[in-house]
């Protein structure tokens, strides 16, 4: 007897939602309905479905953020979207360019049905390309990149997010580098009544001190040699929306002083400017810094401190989430064998144990990159452990510790690192190349430098 295909109708139109599921129970489909964008990933986290139809306009998380929170989980997931907004051109470009397939309001059952069809068809079709199942992750999404995560800490993080969303407070995100500051901070906004305004980051630590000011603040035309023109600052860019200080500790202290004038009267004056301009921005901040020290260390202001760390926020590192290195390990592994065309299926038993041994001083960008080397590097369809051509993090473990970068200049671990990717690719410079993230001419000085200084 054929499998009944499962389908989820989102729609907070009742009538509609009722309407759209006995056609499709009509023709021979099993259905749940939801009401909201909420309750549709409750529902495909703990059901099991063959295609979502959703309508685009509902309140809170429309179908368009339903549908890249869906993707983010289940990219095989086939989603139709339902749309009146046909002559709206913005939002019907972007429900061409996500959806699967999209059907303009009034549409008949046969319409419906038909490109039902046609999605499970295409879906059954990739499906036996690639069987490979998708990590689930927990809890929401950005809209460049998911949160994924089981972790105990980092759910009562997201929920000490999700309960202070709709505040204007300002927020103090403390975290190792790679940790995935900036995704919270983006996290932060979209699930803000602040997620239609904009999102401006501004790096404190890559901006020359000279420069930072303007850059903040804006500048009017002939405030300084070189101002030819007046310059919006990214504060006045961000009105509306919310602003992301990364690497806050950074940034000079006689300059922290304007940025705390800045918050608390919600007010910015350009650099040679005669007026202050309003703003309605909320703040959020980053550090990979220890905060309490930089303020011993008068590196950072304490009056800046606590106007900043109204909701304060501390990502766990990843060795202390074991549990998300292999879910993420698992994420990363499908994410970059569909992206490079291979079939990659699983991780080998041993390769999951080590990998939750490591120490991750780079955190989640570390471990990215890690199973990124590691799919171009495997041979069959399963990761095992020389497929991750370890270098630069090594388990806390004797047996590997002589191993550690540490114990190697930077020079013999280029080598090393060059050498057994050629081998690991049968010589193939090109594709060493990609995987090392280096040009075929670089590729080929390294090599003609270690012939120079070979015995000969």
């Amino acid at each position: 007897m054929p499998q009944i295909e499962q389908i989820l109708v989102v729609d907070d139109d009742r009538e509609m939602c009722a309407a759209i599921s006995e056609a499709l129970a009509r023709s021979g489909y099993g259905v749940e309905t939801a009401h909201n964008g909420e309750d549709a990933l409750s529902r495909l986290e703990n059901g099991s479905f063959s295609l979502v139809v959703s309508d685009v306009k509902m309140p809170r998380m429309d179908g368009l953020e339903l549908l890249e929170k869906i993707k983010a989980s289940s990219p095989e997931m086939p989603v139709i979207l339902v749309t009146a907004y046909g002559k709206e051109a913005e939002t019907m470009e972007k429900v061409k360019h996500r959806a699967d397939d999209y059907l303009l309001k009034p549409f008949s059952a046969e319409e419906l049905e038909s490109s039902i069809k046609k999605q499970l068809k295409e879906k059954e079709e990739t499906t036996k390309q690639k069987p490979v199942p998708m990590p689930n992750p927990a809890h929401g999404a950005s809209k460049d990149r998911e949160i994924i995560t089981n972790d105990s800490k980092m759910l009562e993080v997201l929920d000490i997010l999700k309960r202070t969303a709709a505040s204007k407070a300002s927020v103090l995100i403390q975290g190792e580098s790679g940790t995935g500051k900036e995704l919270i901070a983006r996290y932060i906004h979209n699930k803000s009544d602040r997620a239609d305004g904009p999102f401006v980051a501004v790096n404190c630590a890559a901006l020359p001190e000279a420069l930072l000011e303007s850059e903040l603040f804006g500048h009017e035309k002939g405030a300084f040699t070189g101002a030819i023109s007046r310059k919006i600052g990214k504060f006045e860019m961000a009105d509306g929306g919310t602003i992301l200080l990364d690497e806050i500790t950074e940034m000079q202290v006689e300059l922290q002083a304007k940025l705390l004038r800045v918050i608390q009267e919600k007010e910015v004056d350009r650099v040679g400017g005669g007026a202050a301009i309003p703003i309605d921005v909320r703040v959020v901040a980053t550090t990979n810094l220890d905060a309490q020290k930089a303020i011993a260390d008068d590196k950072f202001r304490e009056d800046l401190y606590f106007r900043l760390n109204v909701i304060p926020i501390l990502v766990p590192p990843l060795r202390e989430r074991p549990d998300d290195v292999t879910l993420l390990s698992k994420y990363f592994m499908l994410k970059f064998s569909n992206e490079s065309g291979k079939t990659v299926t699983g991780i080998s038993a041993k390769t999951e144990e080590l990998l939750r041994k490591l120490k991750w001083r780079g955190n989640v960008r570390e471990l990215e990159n890690v199973m990124e080397r590691a799919v171009l590097l495997c041979r069959d369809d399963i990761i095992e452990q020389e497929d991750l051509f370890l270098t630069s993090t090594s388990p806390e473990t004797k047996e590997t510790k002589d191993e550690s970068i540490f114990d190697s200049t930077l020079e013999e671990m280029e080598r090393k690192m060059i050498l057994g990717t050629l081998e690991k690719v049968e010589d193939n410079r090109t594709k060493a190349a990609e995987i090392l993230g280096i040009s075929i001419r670089t590729l080929r000085n390294k090599l003609n430098i270690y012939k120079e200084v070979e015995p000969r």
